[in-house]
C-alpha cells in the first residue's frame, strides 16, 4: 500500500493515505465563478506523480520537465516486497530514481528507470522468470498501468485497453498474464501478426512492379537457384583440389623459353637438312674429265695432239684433280658437321622436351598463388550471387505460400489456446464470477464478462444492459478493475493498489457512484489493497446509500480551483 506521496516544492500538499479506500475531493468554493472548474486543481496531477514515481517516460512534454517543476523532488513511500520504501525522482534527473530503505538489492541508492521497472516488475508481478524469455513478454508499465489508468493515455475507453494506442496483442499478453493463463500463446500470436504485417507490406511491394522484378517467380528462381548452386559445388571443388606452386610463374616463363629454344631448334634443323642435301649433291657432281675421253674427242675432230702437250694437259688433270679432292675433303667435312649439329640439336630437343614435359604436368597439377586467389574469389562472387538467390526464392515462395502458412499457425494457436482454456478453467470461471459479483452489486441486471476463443486470440466482451451509456460502460471498467484486483490478490501478484481518477465516474449518476464506492470500499477491505478515488465534491455527496457514509473516506487535504493555491501544487503554473 502508499503510504504519502510528497515532494520538495514548498507549496505541495502532501497526501497521507491509509488503507482501505481513500478520496480526494476537490471543492468548489462558494461563489466561485463558472472558470474555476476544479479541472486543474491536480486531480489527474496526482496520478502522473505517481506514474512518473514508478518510471514513466519524462520526454519534452512532461509535467516534470516544465520550469516551474523541473528541479523539485518528488516521492512515494509505500510498500513493495514485503518492505516499506521510499522512492524520489526528479525532471532535472528523469533517468534515475533515489531509493531508501530498501532491502531488495541493499539498501540507499540511485538505479535507472531500466533497472527500477525490474526491480518492480519483479516485486510485483513476479517478472524475473521471464528475463531469459526469447520473444516479448509482459512488461511492469504494460501490467501497472491496469491498476493506474490514465485519462490522457484513453484508460478509460474500453476495460481490456490501459491506453487507447494499446495493440491487440500487448493487452491479450498482459491480461492472460494477470488472470494465470498461459500469455506465451498471446506473445506468438503477436509474432504471427509482425510476421503477416511485414508480408502485406512486401506484398504491396511486390505488386507495385518494381520488386516483383526482383523477387521474381518461384518455378524460374529454383531453376536458377539449381544452376546457381551447381556452379558453385564445382567451383568449390576445384579450389579443394587446387595445389598452390610457389613458383608457378618462373616455370611459366621457362616452358615459354624452352618452347622459343625447341620453335629456333627446329629452324634449324631445317635449315642443315636442307644443306646436308645440297652437300651430297654437291659432292656426287664433283669428277674431273678422263684424259682417254679428252684424246678421243680431238682424234674424231681430226687433230692429231702432240706428245708434249699431252704431258702438259695431264699436269693439268692432277692438278684440277687437286682442286676436286679438295673440294671434296671440305664438302664432306661441311657435311660432317651439319650431321654432327643435327645429331646435337635432336638430342637438346630432346632434353628440352623432356623438361617441358615435366614442368607442364606441374603446371597441369598445381597453380599460381594468383590464381588461387582468383578461383577463390570466383566461389565467393558464386556464392553470394546463390545467397540472393536463395533469398529471392524464399521470399517468393513465402509470398506464394504465405495465405495456407498463417492460416495453419493461427489454427494452432487457437487450438493451443481452446486448451489452455480447458486446462484452466478454473481461473477463468473465476475472473468471469469476479466481474459478475462486482456488476450484480451495482445493477439489478448484473452484467457479465465473456472471453471468446478467436483465430485472432482471446476476445474479450463485457454485455450488459444498457451497455450503449457511456456511464455503464465505465462502470464496466470498474467491475473489470476490481475482477483483476480480485485475481491478483488470490495469486499473489499486484501493486496492492488500485487508483481511479475522477474521469472514470465524469458519465456516472450519482446512485451508480456512491454503490461503486461502497462495493470499492468493500471488496478493498475484504481482500486487503488499497483503494484510491479522486472526485469532485458536488459528484461525490449528491446521493447517500444506507449503511454506507463517503465522509469517512475523505482525505484531510482537499484541492480547488477556485484559489490560486488551492491546488496539489499549491501555485497555478
Amino acid at each position: 500500500m502508499i503510504y504519502n506521496i510528497y515532494s520538495t516544492l514548498p507549496t505541495f500538499k502532501t497526501l497521507e493515505v491509509k488503507a482501505g479506500l481513500n478520496v480526494l475531493i476537490a471543492e468548489k468554493e462558494q461563489g466561485a465563478s463558472i472558470y474555476q472548474t476544479r479541472n486543474r486543481a491536480g486531480k489527474t496531477s496526482l496520478i502522473e506523480i505517481i506514474h512518473f514515481l514508478m518510471g514513466a517516460d519524462a520526454g519534452m512534454g512532461s509535467l516534470f520537465r516544465m520550469d516551474a517543476l523541473v528541479d523539485s523532488i518528488f516521492g512515494i513511500e509505500f510498500d513493495l516486497g514485503g518492505n516499506r520504501i521510499k522512492a524520489e525522482r526528479s525532471g532535472i534527473e528523469k533517468s534515475k530514481v533515489h531509493v531508501f530503505n530498501n532491502n531488495l538489492f541493499g539498501g540507499n541508492g540511485k538505479v535507472s528507470i531500466p533497472e527500477w521497472h525490474e526491480i518492480l516488475g519483479d516485486a510485483m508481478f513476479n517478472l524475473s522468470s521471464l528475463q531469459d524469455f526469447p520473444r516479448r513478454s509482459p512488461t511492469f508499465r504494460s501490467l501497472f498501468a491496469y491498476f493506474v489508468r490514465r485519462q490522457q493515455s484513453g484508460a478509460f475507453i474500453k476495460p481490456e485497453e490501459q491506453s487507447r494506442s494499446q495493440q491487440v496483442g500487448d493487452y491479450q499478453m498482459a491480461l492472460m498474464y494477470l488472470l494465470g493463463l498461459d500469455w506465451e500463446i498471446a506473445s506468438d500470436w503477436i509474432l504471427v501478426r509482425d510476421d503477416e504485417k511485414n508480408l502485406r507490406e512486401l506484398k504491396k511491394a511486390a505488386g507495385s512492379g518494381t520488386l516483383g522484378n526482383i523477387i521474381g517467380k518461384v518455378a524460374d528462381l529454383r531453376t536458377k537457384l539449381a544452376v546457381s548452386e551447381d556452379q558453385l559445388n564445382k567451383l568449390k571443388s576445384q579450389l579443394d583440389q587446387f595445389q598452390v606452386f610457389p613458383k608457378y610463374s618462373d616455370l611459366e616463363t621457362e616452358a615459354d623459353e624452352i618452347t622459343f629454344k625447341l620453335n629456333s631448334l627446329a629452324n634449324d634443323q631445317t635449315i642443315d637438312a636442307a644443306r646436308i642435301r645440297d652437300l651430297e649433291k654437291a659432292l656426287g657432281e664433283e669428277t674431273p674429265p678422263v684424259l682417254t675421253d679428252l684424246e678421243s674427242l680431238y682424234a674424231e675432230a681430226g687433230v692429231l695432239l702432240p706428245g708434249v702437250v699431252l704431258e702438259t694437259y695431264e699436269d693439268v688433270l692432277n692438278f684440277h684433280r687437286s682442286i676436286i679432292r679438295n673440294r671434296k675433303d671440305y664438302l664432306e667435312d661441311e657435311l660432317n658437321s651439319a650431321r654432327q649439329r643435327m645429331i646435337k640439336r635432336d638430342q637438346l630437343s630432346k632434353d628440352l622436351d623432356d623438361r617441358r614435359s615435366v614442368i607442364m604436368e606441374i603446371l597441369q597439377s598445381h597453380g599460381a598463388l594468383e590464381q588461387f586467389f582468383k578461383l577463390q574469389a570466383e566461389v565467393g562472387r558464386q556464392e553470394a550471387e546463390v545467397a540472393t538467390l536463395r533469398n529471392r526464392f524464399r521470399s517468393a515462395e513465402k509470398l506464394e505460400s504465405s495465405r495456407d502458412e498463417f492460416k495453419i499457425r493461427r489454427n494452432q494457436l487457437t487450438q493451443r489456446l481452446r486448451r489452455d482454456f480447458l486446462e484452466q478453467d478454473k481461473r477463468v470461471t473465476e475472473a468471469i464470477l469476479a466481474f459478475e459479483e462486482t456488476s450484480k452489486r451495482l445493477y439489478e441486471s448484473a452484467g457479465s464478462m465473456t472471453i471468446e476463443i478467436t483465430s485472432n486470440g482471446p476476445s474479450f466482451h463485457f454485455p450488459i444492459q444498457g451497455s450503449r451509456s457511456k456511464g455503464i460502460q465505465q462502470m464496466q471498467i470498474f467491475c473489470f478493475d476490481l475482477m483483476l484486483m480480485r485475481i491478483c490478490a488470490n495469486r499473489g501478484i499486484g501493486p496492492g493498489f488500485l487508483i481511479h481518477d475522477s474521469h472514470l465516474f465524469d458519465s456516472v449518476d450519482g446512485r451508480q457512484f456512491i454503490s461503486a464506492m461502497k462495493v470499492g470500499a468493500e471488496t478493498a477491505n475484504e481482500l486487503g489493497f488499497q483503494y484510491i478515488v479522486t472526485m469532485n465534491e458536488d459528484d461525490a455527496f449528491k446521493e447517500k446509500i444506507d449503511g454506507f457514509d463517503l465522509h469517512d473516506y475523505v482525505l484531510p487535504v482537499t484541492l480547488t480551483d477556485a484559489t490560486e493555491n488551492g491546488g496539489l501544487f499549491g501555485f497555478r503554473f
